[in-house]
């Protein structure tokens, strides 16, 4: 079983937006606990690679080592970490994207709190 982190200043920010419906949108998040390998690929900086999970309009960015949930099973998966660190509208999504890839070649994972 993965392990899922997601940045405090990311849940306060699901919370004041979502109110009721973020209960649903931190389960399908904490859903990649048993499935880690769900989420859309976006890029990768150095050995992190940078996912998206998609509810409504709305994507979730989430960092996870790129060589391990490339190349092991998902019962193999047991020490992978997935950190959620942003959230984006379609119109913001690149902006947003790109704004990760500067904080990791930058700070790397550290840079998300």
């Amino acid at each position: 079983m993965a392990k899922v982190i997601i940045t405090k200043s990311l849940e306060e920010e699901i919370n004041k937006k979502f109110k009721s419906q973020s209960i649903k949108i931190l389960e399908l998040m904490y859903s990649l606990k048993e499935n880690p390998k769900k989420g859309k690929p976006l890029g990768c900086v150095g050995n992190i690679l940078i996912k998206e999970l998609k509810f409504e309009s709305f994507r979730f960015y989430f960092i996870t080592d790129r060589y391990k949930i490339k190349l092991l099973k998902i019962e193999e998966l047991n020490d992978l970490l997935i950190k959620f660190v942003a959230m984006s509208d379609k119109k913001s999504q690149q902006k947003v994207i790109e704004e990760i890839k500067f904080i990791l070649r930058k700070f790397g994972t550290e840079g998300f709190n």
